[in-house]
């Protein structure tokens, strides 16, 4: 916004005097800083990795390989190589609690904005990420800025990806990258940093060297590649036990399966009046579902049949309560295979926030934003649970509502930070029936208290405990011959 005003007659730059009546001098409006968001700088350990700008591949698992420019951690990782169409936020991405995925962003530039700092809200949560640390185990790029401008940064995407322990690599095709996903498919890729696996000369690299003069070693070279699907990605990124997020705007209280929740689905609960205590992703959370008015089941990465505890827990917890369920993402995907659907392996998945999504129920379409590589197979729903809302580009399904019951799952993200909010509306729906049940409650069990106690609000954490900050950081420790670092604040 610009504030326009008169003045008397000046010289300008020049020395000329401009006309009397036409010296309109633009003043810019402050932006809207607001107050709680200290520009905090990040706390860096000295002895810390430095942005490596040396020659950087990234090779995909019978496919092409492409050589471009280090700018993240000297480190060599393996991981599945997916892409994101996201032209808005993409430093928020990287914080997504997806796990062992290389991510490849089409938008060309990345990194003019800078990385904001660790700023929490009024509600003690993470205002800029998802999570407090990148969970990519690799991000690639066609370009990179070094310089940034934004007045929430306080440092380059280089020197952040360095400080986690995350290569990086920029100056390659992401054009022709994309193009052979989405012909073949997520693949499995690696990044390797150093001069030593140069791919413009077999003679400079000995593994590759070796791999072109000896066939016994692709078979070598094929095991080089570990794939994240084949890991319980979720014990990695799960809390290890309960934490406790409370809301001072209302008195509902929900309990949250943590799978690798985001900041920003506790921030949607907590800000329309529901503290939250999160449980670990294979808590027997049907034994405790009777002090809460909901239960709400959180994104997550990888496979969904690894997570078989939480299907469990789900199926007796809809087999014994009619207690109002919302899953997410992921939680959508362990609801359905509680339900008794099945799931299947995407080509490419979904990773925008401009996907379109038709609501059933009601024929509007929304658009949302979408991060997955699994999807239920609507084919296999029961008779009890119907189609809630499809995906208008591929027809996969994205979300399931029970014919008569509390029950609604979506697999886009309605809470999406920065958008699109077309379908924030849904945690409006879910809490309304929350508050139905618990008004309920109340009536059939006067005793009943579902408020959580001061002394549970002073025992429990206030954030996750017990995970690993990050695959990088992990990869840095066993580099360094130390055992990964457990910190309780961690992710």
């Amino acid at each position: 916004m610009f504030i326009r005003s008169i003045q008397k007659p000046t010289k300008g730059l020049l020395g000329l005097c401009k006309k009397p009546g036409t010296n309109f001098i633009q003043k810019r409006a402050f932006a809207n800083v607001e107050g709680n968001t200290p520009r905090q700088m990040p706390n860096v350990k000295s002895g810390q990795m430095r942005p490596s700008y040396d020659t950087a591949n990234l090779s995909i698992r019978g496919g092409p390989m492409f050589t471009g420019k280090s700018f993240g951690a000297k480190m060599n990782v393996s991981g599945e190589a997916v892409f994101t169409t996201s032209l808005v936020l993409c430093i928020r991405k990287l914080t997504y609690r997806t796990g062992g995925q290389i991510l490849v962003f089409t938008q060309p530039l990345i990194g003019n904005y800078g990385v904001p700092s660790s700023a929490r809200d009024e509600h003690g949560l993470l205002r800029y990420f998802e999570s407090p640390n990148i969970q990519a185990v690799g991000v690639v790029v066609a370009d990179v800025s070094e310089k940034y401008s934004h007045w929430t940064a306080v440092e380059s995407l280089s020197q952040w990806c360095s400080r986690e322990g995350v290569p990086a690599v920029s100056g390659v095709d992401t054009r022709a990258i994309v193009s052979f996903l989405r012909e073949e498919g997520s693949s499995l890729a690696k990044i390797t940093v150093g001069d030593e696996y140069d791919g413009g000369s077999p003679e400079r690299c000995p593994v590759l060297h070796k791999c072109l003069t000896d066939d016994s070693a692709l078979e070598e070279q094929d095991e080089a590649f570990v794939d994240p699907e084949q890991i319980n990605l979720v014990r990695k990124v799960s809390t290890k036990s309960p934490f406790h997020v409370s809301s001072s705007t209302g008195d509902l209280h929900v309990a949250v399966l943590d799978c690798g929740v985001k900041e920003n689905i506790l921030r949607s609960l907590v800000s329309r009046g529901a503290s939250v205590t999160c449980f670990p992703y294979d808590y027997p959370i049907e034994k405790v579902a009777h002090h809460f008015d909901g239960v709400f089941i959180s994104n997550g990465p990888g496979d969904p049949t690894h997570c078989q505890e939480t299907v469990i827990s789900l199926r007796k917890l809809m087999n014994s309560s009619q207690i109002p369920i919302m899953g997410i993402c992921l939680g959508h995907q362990l609801v359905g295979i509680a339900a008794g659907a099945k799931t299947l392996k995407m080509k490419y998945g979904n990773r925008a926030h401009n996907i379109p999504a038709l609501d059933l129920t009601t024929g509007r379409t929304h658009i949302t934003s979408q991060n997955h590589g699994y999807a239920i197979d609507a084919q296999t729903l029961p008779r009890e649970f119907k189609e809630f809302f499809v995906n208008l580009n591929d027809s996969s399904n994205e979300g399931i509502i029970h014919i008569s019951r509390p029950i609604m799952t979506t697999q886009f993200h309605p809470e999406a930070k920065g958008g699109p909010m077309d379908s924030a509306y849904l945690f409006d729906n879910y809490l309304e029936s929350v508050k139905r049940y618990r008004d309920t409650q109340a009536i059939l069990q006067p005793q009943r208290d579902n408020k959580p106690s001061s002394l549970l609000r002073d025992l429990l954490g206030k954030e996750r405990v017990g995970v690993v900050p990050t695959l990088g950081m992990e990869s840095m420790a066993r580099a360094a011959g130390k055992e990964a670092p457990a910190a309780a604040s961690a992710a």
